[in-house]
Order: C-alpha cells, then sequence, then structure tokens
C-alpha cells in the first residue's frame, strides 16, 4: 500500500509501503550460471514491458538480485483512486516510480508486476520477466516470492473488476513453481524483523497471500483481500489447463 503522497494530474494518491533492507539471503552472483528452471506451469501472459510504458532506466540504483523459484505470490494494492483511465497507466507507472526512487530513496519500484482494472499487465522492477528477481515488496519475504500490485484502493464494498482478478491470476499461475498448488500452503522463512515474524521465524503462510499476512498494513485492501480465493481457484484453472 502506498504511505505517502503525490500528485498525478490533478489527483492526490497516497504511496506504498516498501521495505528494500531485508537481510541477506542466497542470490546469485552476477555471472554465475543459474540453473535453467523447469517449465512453467501456466503460459506466459501478454506483459507490457518497461521500455513500452517508458520506464526511466537511469533511475535504477542497483543491479537485479535473483532468488530459486517462486514459491509463494503477494498480492497488494497500489493505493491509486479506483476510476483511473487505462490508457492512463504508463503515466502513473512513471510517477510511481519516480516518486520510489527520487522521493523515498529505493533502488525502484519494488513491486515485480502491476496489474490495472482492465487486466492489463504490466512489468514493474526491473531485471527480466523471465527470471526470479527479487522484489522489494513483502518485508521478511522478498525471497522466492512474486509480488504482484493491483493498481486501486480497494476498500470496503469497491467491486474488484473480474479482468483485474485474472490478470493477477494469470501472472501468479505462470511464476509459481511447478507442483506448488495455490490453495496450499507453504513455508518461508522471515529475513527482518519489521514483518510480523521475528528473523529468522518459520511460518507456513498462505500460498497466494495478502501484503497484510506479513505485515502491519490494511494492504490490499479489504475489497481485494476477500477475492484471494477467488485468484487460487483461477490459478489452479489456468495451471490445469496449461499442463
Amino acid at each position: 500500500m502506498w504511505l505517502r503522497r503525490t500528485a498525478l494530474a490533478a489527483a492526490v494518491v497516497p504511496l506504498a509501503l516498501l521495505v528494500f533492507r531485508d537481510a541477506p539471503v542466497r542470490i546469485l552472483v552476477p555471472g554465475q550460471a543459474a540453473a535453467k528452471p523447469a517449465a512453467p506451469a501456466a503460459p506466459r501472459p501478454t506483459i507490457v514491458s518497461r521500455s513500452q510504458w517508458h520506464a526511466d532506466e537511469s533511475l535504477v540504483k542497483e543491479r537485479a538480485t535473483y532468488t530459486g523459484e517462486v514459491h509463494a505470490v503477494f498480492v497488494h494494492h497500489t493505493g491509486h483512486p479506483n476510476g483511473y483511465d487505462c490508457a492512463d497507466v504508463p503515466q502513473m507507472l512513471r510517477a510511481m516510480e519516480e516518486d520510489h526512487v527520487r522521493g523515498e530513496g529505493w533502488d525502484d519500484i519494488g513491486y515485480n508486476f502491476v496489474v490495472d482494472r482492465c487486466g492489463t499487465i504490466y512489468e514493474g522492477r526491473a531485471g527480466g520477466v523471465g527470471r526470479s528477481v527479487r522484489g522489494a515488496h513483502t518485508t521478511g519475504f522478498n525471497a522466492h516470492s512474486v509480488g504482484i500490485a493491483a493498481l486501486g484502493d480497494f476498500a470496503p464494498g469497491v467491486p474488484v473488476p473480474k479482468a483485474l482478478i485474472e490478470g493477477i491470476a494469470k501472472v501468479g499461475a505462470w511464476k509459481l513453481a511447478r507442483g506448488i498448488d495455490p490453495r496450499g500452503t507453504a513455508r518461508l522463512v522471515s529475513t527482518n524483523d519489521d514483518s510480523l515474524f521475528q528473523r529468522g521465524q518459520a511460518v507456513h503462510l498462505h500460498v497466494v497471500s495478502g501484503h497484510r499476512d506479513t505485515f502491519e498494513t490494511n494492504c490490499p485492501g479489504d475489497a481485494l483481500y476477500a477475492q484471494l480465493p477467488v485468484i487460487r481457484e483461477e490459478m489452479v484453472r489456468m495451471r490445469a489447463a496449461g499442463r
């Protein structure tokens, strides 16, 4: 979720809480060869690349780091007003990037992917959509996970578009490692005391969780959080169809 406020055109939106300084985890050293990943259980969805939404790559402060296969999906919201025009999303993403880096002093956008209310999927954090890029989306649990942010607020009673649900499910079904049930649980170890769990504490979380499951926040909004069971089932359907 977003904490501080920034203006986009005439709109004022809250900024998302993203923590970049987790404890070290096992990552690939630049130049180190990675094991060839297993084929995904669902096809890669259409993704609008950073070059297509004109991300300012000169803002990115550090090279991406990589973790192993994805065992968990964390769903977020950005806190934007829900009634935006989908044609304005690239501009909104550029404003988000600039604020995260120049306003907050972070390295890059923290979310791996952003999905708008029309169901369009955007590449978030740099490093390659087909790789396991370590994000900065879920304090203590950024390794072996993917952070997917829904563009909007999703307060209680706000309708959650079907296209948005399907977009989140498409990313999750594709990125989640084979053999992992989206309706199941994953054993994860916290790397940061700022999460709801002490550093080094092993916890069992839903494979598809909301940000609030690991941090003191209302993210991804009550309306979207209530749709997580639907997203899980949609992911199962997509993965079964992709076999």
